[in-house]
């Protein structure tokens, strides 16, 4: 098992590159089986998860090769359906695959998906959205199958703007025969980057970025080559890693619009932010001031921001209330940096976090992807030194996090 080893104390400067974003990626990287024919994907973050979106895309038969900073995806020769279940285990942004493996083939076979225990992720809004879409879902001992004849675009109200079941819908309407209509979508940027790249494969979508997306089918995809935009969480954990050792540091290749809800905090947390076109500053005072944060969809606080911010926090003056709206199990890393001896407690949904003057090094575990990287972040500004487990977890969503750090001045290693 890989760890991170960290000696605390040091204060971040200078400037660093934010890469692709993962949550982007991935339905992009699905996407590119609706063609069948060539798909060049540039940006693409060199992760655990993206890697495995990759091996999963070769086993149903794509061609894939890389060239430099460029990910060549052939889908021509894809025959396979299913998505093998060890896979899908591994994470559940593998659930996206299924959209479009059911776009072009009009059948798949998966498994429910796996990936970082933060709470119940059901995926019956995926499956709700494919049986208006004319598709039959037949669900037997832990396996999804999924078929039809033909798909047929409906209008499809959600439940809850769920990210992944707007993405799926999308992915699996696009060759549709007539309308399709999601409303309540999610808003996030990465559903803007997926229709952006599905319209320069030739597809028909209009209304990503706001709750009513409209997909009107197309007979046939073409070739495309796409850049992947910047990774909005892992510029949010760069611009807190920042905060919270006091640093001055800038990040380039970013969109600021995507960051709004995180500066904003920031500022209050008394950070000085100076925003240019594709580049962000930050200046972090001696002492953080305590602030409250909500979690709520995009354009609101994102949840995937609430472990990081949490533990900038936890060095912050007075005290703060945190409420997570999202998934209920996202506070299991509180107990990790209460070893670390932050001052927080949890009730349900809600975490009071009084702060403390400096955090103790420790050995610590990660508990899941955001949560392991708080634990980093915490150790950056601890006293001695801190020893993070388990670190697969952040290596699923973060590229080359002790390099980048140690760039900024961190000391950091991986062992």
């Amino acid at each position: 098992m890989s760890c991170y080893i960290i000696e605390g104390g040091n204060r971040l400067e200078g400037a660093v590159n934010i890469s692709g974003s993962k949550n982007a990626s991935l339905p992009i990287i699905a996407a590119s089986i609706l063609n069948g024919s060539v798909t060049k994907l540039y940006n693409v973050p060199n992760i655990h998860d993206t890697q495995i979106t990759l091996e999963i895309l070769k086993i149903l038969g794509c061609k894939i090769s890389k060239k430099s900073d460029k990910i060549i995806i052939d889908s021509k020769s894809m025959q396979k359906t299913e998505i093998p279940e060890e896979l899908m285990r591994q994470m559940r942004s593998s659930v996206v695959l299924a959209g479009a493996i059911i776009g072009r083939f009009k059948n798949t076979t998966i498994s429910y998906p796996g990936g970082c225990d933060i709470g119940a992720r059901p995926i019956d809004l995926h499956l709700k959205g494919f049986k208006r879409l004319g598709i039959d879902v037949e669900e037997d001992a832990g396996y999804i199958k999924c078929k039809c004849e033909k798909i047929v675009g409906n209008t499809i109200q959600l439940d809850f703007p769920s990210v992944g079941a707007t993405e799926n819908i999308m992915l699996a309407s696009v060759l549709a025969e007539g309308e399709t209509t999601i409303t309540n979508a999610a808003m996030e940027p990465e559903i803007v980057d997926l229709q952006n790249m599905l319209n320069k494969m030739g597809a028909k979508v209009v209304g990503a970025g706001t709750n009513i997306i409209k997909i009107t089918g197309v007979k046939k995809l073409k070739e495309v080559s796409y850049t992947v935009m910047p990774d909005r969480i892992e510029a949010g954990t760069f611009l807190c890693a920042g905060a919270i050792t006091g640093g001055k540091i800038k990040l380039n290749n970013i969109v600021p619009e995507h960051l709004s809800p995180i500066i904003h905090k920031l500022e209050e947390c008394g950070c000085k932010i100076e925003i240019e076109r594709n580049s962000i500053k930050l200046d972090a005072p001696k002492k953080l001031k305590a602030v409250d944060i909500k979690t709520m969809p995009y354009p609101g606080f994102p949840t995937d921001m609430q472990s990081i911010f949490t533990t900038i926090l936890t060095v912050g003056k007075g005290t703060s209330l945190i409420v997570e709206n999202i998934f209920e199990n996202r506070y299991k890393y509180t107990n990790e940096l209460k070893r670390m001896g932050a001052k927080i407690t949890v009730e349900g949904k809600t975490a009071v976090v009084k702060g403390v003057r400096r955090l103790t090094g420790a050995n610590v575990t990660s508990t899941d992807l955001r949560g392991g990287a708080s634990l980093v972040l915490a150790g950056l500004q601890a006293k001695g030194k801190t020893t993070v487990n388990n670190i697969e977890y952040i290596l699923r969503g973060y590229e080359k996090l002790d390099r980048k750090l140690s760039l900024l001045g961190a000391k950091i290693t991986l062992k």
